[in-house]
């Protein structure tokens, strides 16, 4: 019995830290697909509370913790009928992003938004969540292939767009 506390104290203060390093990137992960500061926070909480719920059966704490906060949100945006935020409204940190004009920040947006929804959540996932296509895979619950398959039609979607359009 005493093992069986050391290692499940072990994998608490595991699980404690994943929750820090990833707190931000999960709330602006469920902000930019539910347009709500306050409900994206509540989200996060509630994956949280899943998580610790679920604690002995979980192998990769950080997948769980986005696939969770992934399903709540597309729950939310189905009951809520919310679309996703445009590019111009989510804070920007990284000076990258800090030097995009909107006008193409506005025409990116847009192009996303004409590619089949699929292939732009995990285009989006990938360059904006900055997710592993393993970490994507394992969230949309399908095969690694299959995420890198539809990011890569996509991409080549997007910039045929791009290119056509300039």
């Amino acid at each position: 019995m005493a093992f069986f506390e050391i290692m499940l104290g072990s994998k608490r203060r595991n699980i404690d830290h994943i929750i820090e390093a990833n707190l931000d990137a999960l709330v602006r992960f469920a902000y930019f697909r539910i347009s709500d500061r306050a409900e994206a926070e509540d989200i996060v909480y509630e994956a949280v509370l899943r998580l610790l719920e679920n604690i002995e059966k979980i192998n990769d704490a950080k997948c769980y913790l986005f696939q969770i906060v992934y399903n709540l949100c597309r729950d939310e945006f189905r009951r809520k009928r919310f679309s996703t935020v445009p590019f111009e409204n989510i804070e920007l940190t990284d000076k990258k992003d800090e030097q995009l004009d909107q006008e193409e920040i506005d025409r990116i947006n847009r192009l996303l938004d004409d590619l089949p929804p699929n292939e732009a959540e995990i285009v989006r996932m990938n360059v904006v969540d900055e997710l592993s296509f393993v970490e994507i895979s394992h969230i949309l619950s399908l095969p690694q292939s299959t995420a890198k398959s539809r990011f890569y039609a996509g991409m080549k979607k997007l910039r045929e767009m791009y290119f056509t359009n300039n």
